[in-house]
């Protein structure tokens, strides 16, 4: 049977299944269990999975993660929430320090997933919109992924969890019950981690983006196919680390015009790597300068009306890519 599922409905049915299929899977998190998550993904698990598996927390980031690499260690595959991405700071250590380097250091497995709401768009100010996932590229020994749709979300969390790798997986919190599809109920789904797809082929420009710039991007695909006649190609990278090279390198190989979206600030961004990469090695096949369209410097306004000047969007993305075609 085929459900109309949305995207926070996806993520919640990759963390039951992964609780039945392996008894090793355990959530913790702040108000997780009795309350059901601060955005309800994890309603109703503490209920049919018990305390043992479904464990609230203090409020304590570095303990909640340091608890999961402990546990982790032990052959346990932990799942941790931060309630919001911004807050993943407080256990940054445990992360770069501990969960990314012990599989270097002693060449064992260290399997945890720690789940990240992250993006503006909910009006949720500096402390709760933030973009945190270029921080992480540049530590060895973590992967990270950064779903777009709700197919996704479920095969790449299952994904993550079955992965003998530290993973941060970073869910869209302005996607949760905005976008959702057609999903066949108990569908395994699993997405390999590593692979970009192409949500929408194009030959004239390729837009490299994930998370919710991919739908920014498919409708401004739309409007300058209407308008322009120009077909865009759109790549959701899906996974940020590691990033799907080959795949990257032959969209701008295509199509020979390459913008780059994210929410994330500009600056030091991941649009940043990927233009460096395809620079070294897809520089022959480019008729334009890489252009990039992402958040600005600044931190993420509380007002409705800054915020939406502060975020990337399909208006931004077409003007951008009309400035490619024009070069």
């Amino acid at each position: 049977m085929v459900t109309e599922t949305t995207y926070l409905q996806a993520i919640h049915q990759a963390l039951r299944e992964e609780l039945l299929r392996d008894p090793r899977v355990f959530l913790l998190g702040e108000d997780i269990g009795v309350y059901g998550g601060a955005f309800k993904v994890t309603k109703g698990l503490l209920q049919e999975f018990g305390e043992q598996r479904v464990m609230d927390t203090p409020i304590s980031e570095s303990a909640i993660i340091g608890v999961a690499v402990g546990a982790a260690l032990t052959g346990m595959r932990p799942v941790a929430e931060m309630q919001f991405a911004d807050f993943i700071t407080t256990g940054f250590s445990q992360i770069v320090t501990n969960a990314a380097t012990l599989h270097y250091r002693h060449g064992i497995a260290v399997p945890l997933v720690v789940r990240a709401p992250s993006g503006g768009g909910i009006h949720g100010g500096p402390f709760h919109s933030k973009n945190p996932e270029a921080w992480f590229m540049h530590q060895p020994g973590l992967k990270i992924v950064a779903p777009a749709t709700a197919r996704d979300a479920k095969g790449l969390l299952k994904s993550s969890i079955r992965d003998d790798n530290p993973v941060l997986y970073f869910e869209n919190k302005f996607l949760y019950r905005r976008i959702k599809e057609g999903m066949a109920d108990e569908d395994e789904s699993l997405v390999p981690l590593g692979q970009a797809s192409i949500h929408r082929s194009g030959r004239d420009v390729s837009i490299i983006t994930y998370g919710a710039m991919v739908h920014a991007a498919q409708q401004a695909a739309e409007i300058l196919a209407a308008r322009d006649g120009v077909e865009a190609e759109i790549i959701d990278l899906r996974t940020l680390k590691p990033l799907d090279q080959a795949a990257l390198i032959a969209t701008a190989a295509k199509t020979n015009r390459v913008v780059i979206v994210h929410e994330a600030n500009l600056t030091g961004g991941i649009g940043g790597e990927i233009s460096a990469l395809l620079g070294e090695h897809a520089f022959e096949w480019l008729d334009a300068p890489i252009k990039r369209v992402a958040g600005l410097d600044t931190p993420t306004p509380y007002s409705p009306v800054l915020e939406e000047a502060f975020m990337p969007d399909a208006g931004k993305i077409i003007a951008a890519v009309r400035e490619v075609m024009h070069y």
